[in-house]
C-alpha cells in the first residue's frame, strides 16, 4: 500500500468504519480521474464518506443538495448584471470546486442533471458566451437512494455513462456497527479530520499510474468483456438476450484506466486478470440495460455481468495473480 493511500485511508477511518472496498474504489476513481455514483439505503454515511475524503485530500469541497425545484444556475452559476460597470459578469456556482458532492442526484429534474454533463466530461462550464475551465483536480461524487422513488428522476444513460463507478453501499457488519455506537455515541464529541494530502500530490501520482504496464493480452481481455455485453444485447436467442443494450466504448477506456489505478494502489507494476475481474462490476453495472425478460425474472445487472465474467475466457498467456 502506498504512503498516500495509507494516509488518506487512516484519516477517513476517523469518521468511517468498514466500507473498505468502497473507500478503495473511490481512491481508484481519484487516481483514474473519474466520477463516482454511490447508491445505498439512507443512513449509510454516503455523504459523510465523500465529505471526509475531501477533507483528508485537502481539496476544496462543495455540497449541492439536489431537489425538484433546483435550477441549473444553482449548480453551475449564472451571469449577473453589475450596475457599477454596466456589464454582465459571471457568478460561479458550487461546481467550481475540486470535489463536488451531488447529494440525491436523482431528485433533480433532467434539465439540472444535464447541466452536469459538460462539467463531468469536458471539465469546463459555459456561462454566457465564455467557457470557464474547472479547477484541477475535479470530481463529481453523487449519491442516490434506491428505495425513495417518489419525486425522483432517473438518471439518463448519457449521464450514467460518465461515472467511472457505480458503487453499492451496504449495511455495516455487526462488529463495525457496535464499534460505531461505542466510538461516536457521545453527543458532544465528533471526529475531527485534517488534510493529509494535496491536489498537487494527486495529480503527480497519476503519472505513476500511467506507468503501470498493461499487456496486449490484458487489453484484449478488457475489450472482450466489454464487447460481450453488446453481443448479449444483440443475441438472436431470446433466452440469452438478458441486456437491452451493452456498454459503450467509453466503458472500455474506463475499465482500462481503473484497472491500472487499482493495480498501482495494490503495489503492482502491471495489470492482472484478477484486477480486471475485481473491478468489472463496479465499472459496468450502470452502463448496461436489462432486457424485459431479465426484469421479468428479477435478474440484476450484477448477475448478468457475473455470467459474462464466467463465460469469457482468460488471456492464454496472462497469469492470474
Amino acid at each position: 500500500m502506498s504512503s498516500w493511500s495509507e494516509r488518506v485511508r487512516n484519516e477517513v477511518g476517523k469518521a468511517i468504519l468498514g466500507q473498505e472496498v468502497v473507500v478503495e474504489r473511490m481512491l481508484v476513481a481519484l487516481l483514474a480521474d473519474g466520477h463516482v455514483l454511490l447508491e445505498g439505503m439512507p443512513g449509510l454515511a454516503k455523504t459523510l464518506l465523500i465529505k471526509s475524503l475531501g477533507t483528508a485530500l485537502g481539496l476544496q469541497f462543495e455540497r449541492v443538495q439536489f431537489t425538484p425545484d433546483l435550477l441549473p444556475s444553482d449548480v453551475i452559476g449564472t451571469m449577473i448584471f453589475q450596475a457599477q460597470s454596466g456589464q454582465f459578469e459571471p457568478h460561479k456556482g458550487p461546481i467550481f470546486a475540486n470535489l463536488v458532492l451531488a447529494d440525491e442526484i436523482n431528485r433533480a429534474p433532467a434539465k439540472v442533471q444535464s447541466a452536469l454533463l459538460e462539467a463531468m466530461q469536458e471539465k469546463q462550464v459555459t456561462l454566457g458566451p465564455v467557457s470557464h475551465k474547472l479547477p484541477k483536480p475535479f470530481f463529481v461524487m453523487a449519491t442516490q437512494n434506491p428505495v425513495e422513488q417518489e419525486g425522483t428522476y432517473p438518471l439518463p444513460e448519457a449521464q450514467r455513462d460518465r461515472f467511472l463507478f457505480k458503487l453499492l453501499v451496504d449495511y455495516p457488519s455487526h462488529e463495525d456497527e457496535f464499534e460505531m455506537m461505542r466510538r461516536w455515541g457521545q453527543v458532544t464529541e465528533k471526529p475531527v479530520l485534517e488534510p493529509v494530502a494535496t491536489g498537487e500530490e494527486l495529480l503527480k501520482l497519476r503519472e505513476e499510474v500511467d506507468a503501470v504496464h498493461v499487456s496486449e493480452d490484458i487489453q484484449a481481455y478488457i475489450l472482450k468483456l466489454v464487447r460481450a455485453t453488446r453481443e448479449m444485447a444483440s443475441s438472436e436467442n431470446a433466452e440469452d438476450r438478458l441486456l437491452s443494450y451493452g456498454a459503450s466504448p467509453r466503458a472500455s477506456i474506463s475499465l482500462y484506466q481503473a484497472s491500472r489505478a487499482l493495480a498501482w494502489l495494490r503495489g503492482m507494476d502491471h495489470v492482472s486478470p484478477a484486477i480486471v475481474k475485481d473491478i468489472f462490476l463496479d465499472a459496468m453495472r450502470h452502463r448496461v440495460g436489462l432486457s424485459y425478460e431479465a426484469e421479468a425474472e428479477e435478474i440484476s445487472a450484477d448477475q448478468v455481468l457475473l455470467k459474462i465474467l464466467d463465460t469469457t475466457a482468460l488471456p492464454a498467456r496472462a497469469t492470474v495473480q
